[in-house]
């Protein structure tokens, strides 16, 4: 059976959570692979609204095994806080429906103070995290100072790993004017937490190959978007894992050559929160319009998302980083009412025409965009769940994205409801 990857192809908020949500009835396991909390996924089902930041989009639907894997950094606290919330709505969650990787690793509460004191603290550049402790984590990580979730099993071990940990932070702490961790009391907190984790945990690679030999389908669900990718992203505005599909399969334990289908989540505009480069974005009455229209303000945060024209370069560039089998167009209902629709093709650099986004900062700093105009329609494509429904100036939007990605649309989205989607190629297809 088909096994497919889901990831944002823009700076994230590509409307991921409805996508997968909409994938997970045919799949029986929905994978968390890389990212924390930092990132939200909304799900409006039977017009109940879910807001899921740690949990897989899957543990809103019955009978689904949700895994979050390795390649996620994992708040416990959040976790255990989020669940509850979960179950307050009516979703039940037990050890046979939600499963974590043994090596997943923990953000500790020093983790979100580091954060928020290098971003206040950062008169250079800020890079506008969310200051929840995400990049501070995977630096333990990959420092081998972590605490994961194993680790929560045994004392001597977890004493080991937190001693380990804080001579490097109070180190750091001092350094920025913050007091030393209280030692006792953050290894009382986790051990206090430990059983609401350790109930969860399991070898995940083992029993994800286990589900695939069976011939179970497998929906790998990635936060965030590509452009947000620490090594393919627009650096250092970045996050602090890698985004693109290749990390489904180092973020589960998965190998790559169980992956048949990636799908990318597209907007039919583009979006950013945060700092960081944005050649297409709009500071006049389009930009508001896109803005309002779409609702753009973070699940996480709730700050408001920068707005701009659709950008094909971009799009076109993490298509190829992540092997894209074919795109999800989302909100295309957004752009309803418009006279002329701008799409982005190239951009022009010291009289140069390029066609992908330079890597060095200062060059896509300084890069504009080349417009290609194409008539708007004044039709509704609001709730459309087939082409017949959808005006022909549109149809023929959709089509021209096509070309200029260099890929094919999948799915189109045209409101936050699951069902309203146009379905043009089954990911799961065998």
């Amino acid at each position: 059976m088909a096994n497919v990857v889901v990831v944002g192809t823009q700076w994230g908020d590509e409307g991921k959570g409805k996508i997968v949500d909409w994938l997970s009835e045919r799949a029986d396991v929905i994978a968390r692979f890389q990212g924390g909390h930092n990132a939200g996924h909304t799900l409006v089902i039977d017009g109940a609204v879910y807001k899921l930041h740690a949990l897989p989009s899957g543990v809103v639907r019955g009978g689904k095994l949700s895994v979050i894997g390795n390649g996620v950094v994992l708040d416990p606290w959040h976790l255990v806080k989020e669940i509850e919330t979960v179950r307050e709505q009516g979703i039940e969650i037990t050890p046979e429906t939600l499963m974590i990787a043994e090596n997943t690793p923990l953000i500790l509460p020093y983790h979100g103070e580091l954060d928020r004191a290098r971003e206040s603290q950062n008169s250079v550049a800020k890079i506008g995290t969310t200051g929840r402790g995400i990049g501070p984590a995977y630096e333990d990580k990959v420092g081998r100072r972590v605490i994961r979730v194993a680790d929560l099993a045994d004392d001597a071990t977890l004493e080991l790993r937190v001693d380990r940990a804080l001579i490097h932070h109070n180190a750091l702490r001092s350094g920025l004017g913050l007091e030393p961790v209280d030692r006792d009391a953050l290894i009382a907190k986790l051990r206090e937490v430990a059983p609401e984790i350790l109930k969860y945990a399991a070898p995940v690679w083992k029993v994800l190959n286990e589900k695939r030999r069976a011939g179970k389908r497998i929906l790998f669900e990635g936060a965030q978007g590509a452009l947000l990718d620490i090594d393919f992203g627009t650096y250092p505005f970045v996050t602090s894992s890698n985004v693109i599909a290749g990390q489904a399969a180092t973020g589960t334990g998965i190998g790559p050559g169980s992956i048949d289908y990636v799908l990318g989540i597209t907007k039919a505009y583009t979006t950013r929160v945060g700092e960081g480069p944005f050649p297409t974005e709009l500071d006049d009455d389009d930009g508001q319009r896109l803005g309002e229209r779409g609702h753009e303000f973070g699940t996480t945060t709730g700050r408001k998302r920068r707005c701009g024209w659709f950008d094909a370069c971009l799009v076109r560039q993490t298509c190829v980083t992540s092997g894209v089998s074919g795109i999800s167009l989302t909100k295309l209902d957004v752009l309803d009412g418009f006279d002329e629709i701008k799409i982005c093709t190239g951009y022009e650099l010291d009289g140069e025409t390029l066609d992908y986004l330079p890597t060095a900062a200062d060059l896509q700093a300084r890069v504009t965009p080349v417009y290609e105009t194409v008539k708007g329609w004044s039709e509704s494509t609001a709730g459309a769940r087939s082409w017949a429904d959808l005006p022909a100036e549109a149809i023929k939007y959709v089509r021209r994205i096509e070309e200029l990605i260099q890929c094919p649309v999948a799915l189109v989205s045209t409101s936050p409801e699951r069902e309203d989607t146009i379905l043009v190629t089954d990911p799961f297809a065998d």
